[in-house]
């Protein structure tokens, strides 16, 4: 294996800074090199990605040698409303950065989602299957991801799913909020993916970037699209059920029965893959790494939280 020594300390630029990813970023990048968050009202770092005609700017004062991008226009179903907006963060920023990444030598970072997929599939989607997004949420983010490609360079694009954490907004803390409000859930059945840790991911990344940082022949030879996403897969109403089976142990819950419902019965204005499992094999052979199956990773998350008492 190749390597060499770092004759300097690795800059580090996360943009998202508050995001369930970026805050996780933050912490287990911090090893690694010099961490700058930015995002769009962050002090003194601010990056603003709707304003293409400052980033060029504003990434070339920083100069990293990573570009992690970790911020996205992320309201599914309000982007069927702001397409223009959702266009602009999640299709036209990616590629900028790329494009800049390139300029400044540094290796650059994106993450997309299995939102890209039509959800027709009965096994997990590999990196070669062909995306076909059915809402404006997907199609923005496969744009940017087109857009990474075109410019080369160094890059690495992670396509997750069904992201959650201990803090932000997210389906495992709106489960543990309403399981004390209500006595009945109703919740979709139907649609089938792998609950995701953002800490997971981070943890991922970080491990991607280590292994990259040292071994030159790796860099060269990794840029591409990966999947990215827990192990197993579940329904919502899975997701849901195995959620509050913890709480019941540890603290008092209001919800007495959990219904489960069809896509139909909970229309929505974007559609949602019916299944977006992703096949991480790809991810596991190039650099080592298969993040936990779901279900482990929920309990470390709930135990956790119950530790914090939140």
């Amino acid at each position: 294996m190749s390597g060499m020594f770092l004759s300097h300390t690795p800059r580090i630029l996360i943009i998202g800074d508050q995001g369930q990813v970026a805050w996780e970023l933050k912490r287990t990048l911090a090893p690694l090199g010099e961490i700058i968050a930015a995002g769009r009202s962050s002090s003194p770092v601010s990056i603003d990605l709707t304003r293409p005609d400052l980033l060029q700017e504003q990434v070339e004062k920083i100069r990293p040698d990573w570009i992690i991008n970790a911020a996205a226009y992320t309201a599914v179903d309000k982007a069927e409303q702001e397409s223009d907006l959702a266009m602009a963060v999640n299709g036209t920023a990616p590629g900028l950065l790329a494009q800049m990444a390139k300029r400044l030598g540094a290796f650059f970072v994106h993450y997309s989602t299995d939102y890209v997929f039509d959800g027709t599939a009965s096994s997990p989607y590999t990196e070669e299957a062909s995306p076909n997004p059915q809402s404006e949420y997907g199609r923005t983010k496969l744009a940017g991801e087109k857009a990474i490609q075109v410019e080369g360079g160094e890059y690495l694009i992670l396509r997750t799913g069904w992201v959650y954490a201990s803090r932000g907004h997210n389906f495992l803390r709106t489960i543990r909020r309403l399981s004390r409000e209500r006595e009945e859930l109703r919740i979709v059945a139907d649609q089938h993916g792998a609950p995701t840790w953002a800490r997971h991911i981070a943890e991922a990344t970080a491990h991607i970037i280590a292994r990259a940082s040292i071994n030159q022949e790796l860099r060269r030879s990794c840029p591409g699209i990966y999947h990215m996403t827990a192990g197993g897969a579940c329904s919502w109403y899975d997701f849901a059920c195995r959620i509050i089976d913890y709480q019941r142990r540890h603290e008092p819950v209001l919800t007495k029965t959990i219904s489960p419902i069809t896509t139909n019965d909970y229309p929505l204005p974007a559609p949602r893959p019916r299944y977006s499992v992703l096949d991480n094999t790809k991810l596991r052979h190039t650099f080592g790494i298969a993040l936990p199956n779901w279900d482990v990773a929920l309990q470390q998350v709930q135990e956790e939280l119950l530790l914090e008492k939140i």
